[in-house]
């Protein structure tokens, strides 16, 4: 019987950084399902509507978080199986044959734009267009035929869409990373073998030494707290769900840093347990 290719949903089209990563936590032989949104993304998998796992950006060393999506999966109960952390690399590119003297405008997404801001500056003469999409607008660029119209965006995008690369690496700062995760629905998921980092999410009584008291709490138990994230519990002002990421070098730790929170919180929901990157 011949094998079926995993089906993997990612936020924005074929050739961006989402399905880099994607190709690069789980091969080649993957099969990339665009969404238009991330919720889409998110909706899709846990409803295992043609989806098999999903590969989601959660933060950039320049951007900072990409909040609504740790809320995303929270809502969903998903679990999180992996992690990637990418190089950004962004590039200018437009139709064959087409000069960089010859370009009005350029098109990408706001964080591809906001992290281009010398080159912009540079080229005052080129407007800077807002898209849905890195790769996107380079699909749109090549599938209007708009000569005087380029877009930034990572390098796969070119041969994805016929596009040639007018200058490349045109980023701001060079130490430009996204970490990606890799997410299953809670009953597909596995135990990884030699995990060593844990995502959870909790939340606290609304009074004072709370919090305090479950960060004493995982300090004891002997955990590297390597990120922790605040959002807004909605319908409920000024309560907050906490999200964090721990690193352990055994599962012992792991355990115990679990019955830490779930000593001190209102509600602790483990999110997954997997290799750091």
């Amino acid at each position: 019987m011949e094998k079926v290719a995993l089906r993997v949903a990612i936020q924005g089209e074929r050739g961006s950084n989402s399905h880099a990563a994607a190709v690069k936590m789980l091969g080649e032989e993957v099969t990339i399902v665009p969404c238009a949104l991330s919720a889409e993304v998110v909706e899709r998998l846990a409803a295992a509507d043609g989806v098999d796992v999903a590969v989601l950006p959660i933060e950039n060393t320049l951007h900072g978080s990409v909040a609504d999506h740790y809320d995303l999966l929270f809502n969903h109960d998903l679990r999180v199986e992996g992690e990637l952390l990418l190089r950004i690399q962004h590039n200018v590119m437009a139709a064959p044959g087409v000069k960089l003297s010859e370009v009005k405008r350029v098109l990408s997404h706001p964080v591809a734009l906001s992290q281009c801001r010398r080159w912009l500056a540079a080229h005052r003469e080129i407007e800077a267009v807002p898209f849905y999409d890195t790769a996107g607008s380079v699909k749109h660029l090549m599938a209007t035929e708009d000569r005087a119209a380029a877009a930034i965006a990572s390098a796969p995008a070119a041969p994805e869409y016929g596009a040639e690369i007018l200058e490349a690496a045109i980023e701001d700062n060079p130490e430009n990373y996204t970490r990606f995760l890799l997410v299953k629905r809670k009953a597909d998921a596995v135990k990884v073998p030699g995990a060593n980092k844990i995502s959870l999410a909790f939340s606290i009584a609304h009074r004072p030494g709370t919090l305090v008291e479950a960060l004493r709490g995982l300090a004891a138990a002997g955990v590297d707290l390597t990120k922790i994230e605040s959002r807004p519990v909605p319908g409920k002002p000024w309560e907050y769900l906490f999200y964090v990421d721990l690193r352990f070098t055994n599962e012992e730790q792991a355990e115990k840093a679990v019955a830490s929170l779930a000593a001190s919180c209102d509600m602790v929901r483990e999110m997954g347990r997997y290799l750091a990157a």
